[in-house]
């Protein structure tokens, strides 16, 4: 069984491409979850010592997100669909998958397919918790198969051009003081686009380079904070292809490593629509990053 959620689109939604940026469809999924746990799940879980505690609607924290865009999707005043469902039941975790798409007369276009593991999460103690047997049983008739998994992000070597101070917006933070995970997607996109224009400089004459996310993998490890003091992006280029590359990240505080991201990147025409090789300039510019 899966649940549908008819997810409102915003103007603000889009990017420059007139598409709607990678980083919003993570919302998107985010509305979705909360809207199928609050529809189907225990309204409220009592905690050990008889007082409310969080549910799965909002008491869960994100372990890893793998998102695969499919196909651009365009502002529009109707809502865009959402199927999610699950794909595994653990102790003290569980995965959702999910599906953005629309049904047209020549069948369905999926614009998104995702996956979501999450444990549920004392925040008063900040500590994980097990499921409950009601909250597994909710979850139970959503089980249906798994979609392909990503592989494992490996650490990287901070790469001096690749750095990028972060700095945590006040609104950035959800109401148990940690920032959001969609906020992640975001961090990751600030941090590679100044990388990409430093490369690009190197080349002023190489023509546009314009870019499309088709893949992007993120491991959340530790909550990021706010505080006024910057936190450490290191990004840097992991694989170059015939049409797309790879860019892999880590953000740290210090020694210690907040979240990691995988994200491949598709040189795209933005007046035919499709994808396209790099300019010759750019594409030895991202070789050599590669092998520095």
């Amino acid at each position: 069984m899966r649940h549908l959620y008819q997810c409102p689109m915003r103007w603000a939604d889009l990017d420059l491409l007139g598409h709607v940026n990678n980083v919003v469809y993570v919302d998107y999924l985010q509305e979705a979850r909360v809207d199928m746990m609050r529809s189907h799940g225990p309204a409220v879980r009592r905690g050990e010592d008889g007082t409310d505690g969080e549910d799965l609607a909002e008491g869960v924290v994100v372990v890893r997100h793998e998102v695969t865009y499919r196909a651009p999707l365009r502002f529009r005043f109707r809502p865009i669909s959402i199927e999610c469902w699950v794909t595994s039941i653990r102790a003290a975790s569980f995965t959702m998958a999910y599906e953005i798409f629309d049904e047209t007369p020549e069948g369905r276009v999926v614009h998104l397919r995702a996956s979501t593991v999450l444990t549920p999460y004392v925040f008063a103690t900040e500590r994980p918790r097990r499921l409950s047997p009601e909250e597994k049983d909710t979850l139970a008739p959503f089980l249906e198969e798994p979609l392909p998994a990503s592989a494992k992000i490996p650490p990287l070597e901070p790469w001096e051009p690749g750095h990028y101070p972060l700095h945590v917006r006040f609104s950035d933070v959800d109401v148990y003081g940690h920032v959001n995970n969609v906020k992640y997607f975001e961090y990751f996109q600030e941090a590679r686009i100044p990388m990409m224009e430093r490369l690009g400089r190197e080349h002023a004459d190489g023509g546009d380079l314009h870019v499309v996310v088709a893949q992007t993998d993120v491991d959340y490890k530790v909550p990021i904070l706010f505080r006024l003091e910057p936190y450490d992006v290191h990004s840097r280029i992991t694989h170059v292809g015939t049409k797309s590359f790879t860019i892999e990240s880590e953000i740290r505080d210090g020694d210690t490593l907040l979240s990691r991201a995988r994200v491949v990147l598709v040189c795209f025409d933005s007046a035919t629509q499709r994808s396209v090789e790099p300019p010759a300039a750019y594409r030895d510019t991202m070789l050599a990053a590669l092998n520095a």
